[in-house]
C-alpha cells in the first residue's frame, strides 16, 4: 500500500499565498473563504484560526505583496544624491509596478485598505529617503507624496479603461455617434485610438501612459529642489 503524503500544516502564510493564487486565476470575485479552503484542501472553519475574515485576508495580501516589493527595491543599487534622485526614484517605482502588473486585481485591494501597514510604510520610507537625498525638504517631501499618490508604489486609479486589444470598427462608429454631444472627448479618442488591424495595444498603452505621467511628476518635482 502506497503511503499517503503528509498534509502540509495550515499556516497564515500558506493561506495568504493561496488567496493570491485564487485571485490571479479568477479575479477578486473568485476569492471566497470556501474557495480558499478548497484550494488548501482544508475545512473552511479551519481558516479562521489564521485569518478572522476576508478583510484580514486582504490586509495579509497587502503585507505579502508590499514585502515582496521591498525585497526587490532593496536590491536596487543606484545613487540618489542630488540630481541622481530622479533616476533612483523612477527605477524604484517601475520595479514596484512590475509586481502589480503580475496581479491586475491588486490595486483594488490596496485602495480598499484604510489602516497602516508596516511593509507599505517601509516602502514609503524609502521613497522619502530618496527625496531627502535629492535635496528636498521634509515639507517638499510631504507635498511630493501627495502629488505621487499611489503612483509612488506603481499603480494608478485610471479615469476610465476602454479595454485592451484592437479597437473594433463598431467601437469607432460609437465614438463618431457621440461627436455632436461630446465633441472634444470623441475627437481625442478618434485620433489616439490604435485602430491598426494588427494592433494589440487597443485604446491605451498602459505602461507608456504610466511612465508618461510619472516622468511629468518627477520633472516637476525636480524643479523644486534648491
Amino acid at each position: 500500500m502506497k503511503p499517503t503524503e503528509p498534509r502540509l500544516p495550515l499556516t497564515r502564510e500558506r493561506v495568504l499565498h493561496a488567496a493570491i493564487q485564487v485571485a490571479d486565476e479568477g479575479g477578486l470575485a473568485a476569492l471566497t473563504m470556501r474557495r480558499l479552503a478548497d484550494v488548501l484542501g482544508a475545512e473552511a472553519m479551519s481558516l479562521y484560526y489564521h485569518v478572522a475574515n476576508k478583510d484580514e485576508v486582504f490586509d495579509g495580501i497587502v503585507e505579502v505583496i508590499a514585502t515582496e516589493i521591498n525585497d526587490l527595491v532593496d536590491k536596487i543599487d543606484l545613487p540618489a544624491e542630488g540630481p541622481a534622485w530622479k533616476a533612483a526614484m523612477r527605477q524604484r517605482i517601475l520595479t514596484a509596478r512590475e509586481v502589480f502588473l503580475r496581479h491586475p486585481w491588486l490595486p483594488k485591494v490596496f485602495e480598499s485598505r484604510t489602516g497602516a501597514n508596516f511593509a507599505v510604510l517601509r516602502y514609503n520610507d524609502g521613497v522619502i529617503r530618496i527625496l531627502r537625498a535629492g535635496g528636498f525638504t521634509n515639507d517638499q517631501c510631504h507635498h511630493a507624496m501627495h502629488a505621487l499618490g499611489s503612483r509612488a508604489m506603481g499603480f494608478v486609479q485610471e479615469l476610465f479603461t476602454p479595454g485592451p486589444g484592437p479597437v473594433t470598427p463598431e467601437a469607432l462608429d460609437g465614438i463618431r455617434a457621440m461627436s455632436d454631444t461630446l465633441p472634444h472627448l470623441a475627437g481625442m479618442l478618434l485620433e489616439v485610438a490604435h485602430d491598426e488591424p494588427d494592433a494589440t495595444v487597443g485604446w491605451c498603452d498602459d505602461q507608456a501612459e504610466f511612465e508618461f505621467g510619472l516622468d511629468i511628476l518627477l520633472d516637476g518635482l525636480d524643479r523644486l529642489r534648491p
